[in-house]
């Protein structure tokens, strides 16, 4: 977001809309089959984030607006492998949550275009525990 995104951001008028009265957060799975390290993970993550967080911002911004009133709140959970990442990712897509798709551009440690990490959200907890309530906290 630039400069001038930013102090439109927060100078301009309230939303339109039906706001959102439960807490909402954001989830990040991460590809397990990958085996990459923390520091790896730490920044997999923070594209997914900062990706999702900007998408929300277009697409779902009373979502958004709720996410920033409620904390912020993410959590990482694991994900089997690629595979599981797209079927989580179109369960919620269906289900009308906002998806990321990060891709690793293949620099460090994984090859080229390797989906390292899937963001939901923001969405109300609740909306999102219905398709990631069975995955382990990373």
């Amino acid at each position: 977001m630039g400069i001038r995104s930013f102090l439109h951001r927060i100078t301009a008028p309230p939303l339109a809309g039906e706001r959102i009265s439960e807490p909402c957060k954001m989830v990040c799975v991460v590809n397990q089959s990958l085996k990459m390290g923390k520091g790896k993970i730490a920044a997999q993550v923070g594209h997914g984030a900062v990706m999702a967080t900007m998408k929300a911002g277009v697409e779902k911004p009373i979502n958004l607006e709720q996410w920033f009133t409620t904390g912020q709140k993410k959590v990482c959970l694991k994900g089997r492998d690629a595979e599981h990442l797209l079927e989580l990712e179109k369960k919620a897509k269906a289900a009308g949550i906002l998806t990321t798709l990060v891709h690793d551009a293949g620099h460090t440690q994984i090859p080229s275009g390797s989906l390292t990490v899937l963001a939901l959200g923001p969405e109300i907890e609740a909306t999102l525990e219905a398709i990631t309530g069975e995955l382990k906290l990373l």
